[in-house]
């Protein structure tokens, strides 16, 4: 993907030389908590890095964007997001994203998501973005909510996570709403007037 530069991030494909930052982020309890995948070694993490570097273009349904997300200033992996095309038919994806708490509550991850959703509906062409969360990860909800997204269900013990049922709440935006929306520098859509 061509890199998003942003006032303090850039939105990048993924590169070897991430396995650290990803390795710092993928090995942690809080981070793993709520997905469905548990803390990973080095060894797991140079292999989920393999795959990301593979996934740096959306040409066809099926295909998943992994997005680097590095703060400008030092030039750290922070975080991830990935975008994955659902269906060509009804225009849909699915936004995703992890992000390393050490840089929590400074809007990074609300900077990213902005951008995350310009690229699904300016430059793919989406009709609609999804994005579903454990029913008790509230800082994803509230991320989603930042972003202009609604929550259009929270399905009680709907999925397994880790062999034990769990909560699912799913958000979602369609193209026609960030059309409408104006997006601040912070990340906040407010309705045009």
């Amino acid at each position: 993907m061509d890199p998003v530069v942003t006032d303090r991030l850039v939105l990048r494909s993924f590169t070897e030389t991430d396995l650290d930052d990803l390795h710092d982020i993928q090995r942690r309890p809080d981070v793993t908590r709520y997905l469905l995948w548990d803390t990973r070694t080095r060894e797991e993490t140079r292999t989920a890095l393999a795959t990301r570097i593979t996934q740096s273009e959306l040409a066809g349904a099926g295909d998943n964007l992994a997005i680097a997300v590095e703060l400008r200033e030092s030039g750290r992996l922070i975080g991830e997001f990935n975008l994955d095309w659902l269906s060509a038919e009804l225009g849909r994806a699915e936004m995703g994203f992890v992000m390393n708490p050490d840089h929590g509550g400074r809007g990074y991850a609300t900077e990213a998501g902005r951008e995350v959703l310009r690229l699904a509906f300016e430059r793919h062409g989406f009709h609609r973005v999804i994005g579903m969360c454990n029913g008790n990860n509230v800082s994803s909800m509230r991320l989603m909510e930042r972003l202009g997204m609604r929550r259009e269900a929270f399905f009680v013990q709907g999925e397994m996570l880790k062999g034990q049922r769990a909560d699912l709440a799913v958000y979602a935006m369609l193209a026609t709403e960030w059309a409408g929306a104006d997006v601040t520098a912070q990340g906040t859509p407010a309705a045009r007037g």
